[in-house]
């Protein structure tokens, strides 16, 4: 049940001739604190229409509504505090959640419609390092949100198959490479000989040059370039797909930069077409002033065209292709820029679609309070930041619970969900420095904690027995209100994630949910064999339930025992 739009009802015969029903609702706050009210109406908007104090308009509005839905109304200050009915709420709560199960907060807001979502794109030949997580965990958790409201998620990896790296890797390979070496040990030594150009090329700027012409060879279909092009792209995605797995991370399609090379003529004679190219400096550029935006490069002096070339490509395609209502880009915050002229050029084509691209920016994960560079060779790679949080786990359980069965599967689900919670829980926009041990701790704001409480949950059902139907579901034991009432806001939460494209939205909310479990746990002896006992299991139920489904919205699994 909406809540908000009980109060609405309550509140509109007193303030119908001031304020729409839409704009009641708006307003409508939840104190931080229950002894409060569980939710309040500020009257400040209205001190200058009735010409009163706040104050004195709240206790006015209190003498005119009907109270007989609601525990209590008080007047605080200048708001209306409203007290729900705590056992009617809670009865309500917990039997629309055990009915739905996995589906409680599900929605169908997105209409099936498709969201393609720009994510992880790693360069080929070169290791997945932990600057790619927090694209290809923000992108997956999306996934599963949009999914959640009722939306067709396409999972993009829109990998780094492309570009002059490769004709400064083909060169390097060429110069101080081995088949054999690379065959042994793929990424590591395409990687070491990539960082090693950048040394080199420093004292000898010819390398530059030859690297030039490796890749136009490549553009050209040269057969040896080609070739080994395609061999780093095969030895890349296995190596790849190992730390997706880890991750339990899927992708719907893996067409990368390369897939584009015979889709950018089109774009470039549609803006020919359109007179939308201007020449500057020998270059092809679309002037973007009126979007108070620089010129977006077309064509090089050489002909050669840019990453913006490409991804008005891709976004043409993936437009033809899937008909999107949204398409999403999963992408660091330095290329705002970009995504910025992406649209405007867009826009200028006449694609009123354009609209519809959002650039999900993100944050830097920083190491000691450093940036992580795949060029200057300072590389932390993601699949030993992955085994390094699952030893941590398994040192952790074998302290705490050396008896557990399938503690190895366990490590694996805890420590990998604790980097992957980690990420999340920190707003996309914000950089966070990383500290592994932090990270994977049982107690405090981590995704260990979160599971640990949903084990608990689990334990205690365990120790009840067969439960044969939630026949009784009415609570009066005050100290489950707030737990109570974080069940309630649930499929909230979901929506508020979806709509700022959040993932942050849902960790906080976990993390909240099992704080007012565990105290509810701390002060109720729930296995107590009286007339709530039902009621009070099916709570810890409801919390199990919950707890799963936001985990799972975070790409993060829920063992049952830790």
């Amino acid at each position: 049940m909406d809540y908000k739009k009980m109060i609405v009802a309550a509140l509109e015969p007193a303030l119908g001739e001031y304020l729409s029903d839409s704009e009641i609702y708006g307003k409508i706050e939840i104190p931080k604190e229950s002894k409060m009210g569980d939710y309040a109406f500020p009257t400040f908007t209205l001190a200058k229409v009735l010409r009163k104090a706040p104050q004195m308009i709240a206790n006015e509005v209190i003498e005119k509504i009907d109270q007989s839905q609601f525990e209590k109304v008080e007047a605080a200050g200048p708001y209306i505090n409203f007290f729900l009915d705590k056992t009617a709420f809670g009865a309500e709560v917990l039997e629309t959640i055990l009915a739905q199960k996995e589906n409680y907060g599900s929605n169908d807001e997105g209409n099936n419609g498709n969201v393609p979502i720009d994510m992880s794109s790693p360069n080929i030949a070169k290791p997945i390092s932990m600057g790619h997580l927090r694209s290809t965990v923000i992108g997956n958790s999306l996934a599963l949100i949009m999914n959640k409201n009722g939306y067709n998620p396409i999972k993009i990896n829109h990998l780094g198959d492309w570009g002059t790296q490769f004709g400064k890797l083909i060169t390097a390979y060429k110069l101080w490479g081995s088949e054999s070496e690379v065959k042994a040990d793929p990424i590591n030594k395409l990687l070491e000989y990539y960082v090693r150009f950048h040394k080199e090329d420093v004292e000898k700027p010819e390398l530059d040059d030859i690297a030039r012409d490796w890749f136009k060879k490549l553009e050209d279909g040269d057969e040896e370039a080609t070739n080994l092009w395609k061999w780093f792209r095969e030895e890349s995605l296995k190596s790849f797909k190992q730390i997706y797995d880890k991750l339990g991370i899927t992708f719907d399609s893996y067409k990368g930069e390369a897939f584009y090379n015979d889709k950018m003529d089109e774009i470039v004679q549609l803006l020919e077409d359109k007179g939308l190219l201007k020449e500057s400096q020998g270059a092809q550029v679309v002037d973007l002033e009126k979007y108070n935006l620089n010129p977006a490069l077309i064509k090089k002096t050489d002909g050669a065209t840019l990453y913006i070339t490409r991804d008005l490509a891709a976004a043409l395609y993936r437009y033809r292709t899937y008909n999107f209502v949204q398409s999403l880009y999963v992408v660091g915050a330095e290329q705002t820029n970009h995504f910025k002229q992406l649209k405007a050029v867009l826009k200028e084509m006449g694609f009123e679609w354009s609209d519809d691209i959002h650039h999900i920016q993100f944050g830097l994960i920083t190491l000691n309070g450093k940036k992580l560079s795949t060029r200057s060779g300072r590389v932390v790679l993601l699949d030993e930041v992955l085994n390094d949080a699952v030893d941590l786990a398994q040192k952790q359980i074998n302290e705490k619970n050396p008896e557990l069965e399938g503690a190895d599967e366990v490590a694996k689900e805890v420590g990998v969900g604790a980097v992957i919670f980690h990420d999340l829980k920190n707003e996309r926009t914000n950089s966070f420095d990383f500290n592994l041990e932090e990270v994977v701790r049982f107690e405090g704001e981590t995704g260990p904690y979160v599971q640990y409480s949903r084990a608990r949950a689990e334990s205690i059902l365990r120790k009840a027995g067969e439960i044969a139907e939630f026949d009784q579901l009415e609570i009066s034991d005050s100290n489950a209100w707030d737990t109570l009432k974080a069940l309630q806001e649930f499929p909230n939460i979901v929506k508020r994630a979806a709509d700022q494209y959040e993932p942050s939205v849902i960790a906080k909310y976990a993390l909240g949910l099992a704080k007012a479990f565990n105290k509810y746990y701390a002060n109720s002896k729930i296995l107590t064999d009286d007339n709530e006992r039902t009621a009070r299991l099916a709570l810890v139920k409801s919390v199990s339930i919950v707890l799963e489904e936001a985990l799972r919205l975070l790409g993060v699994k829920s063992p049952d025992e830790m």
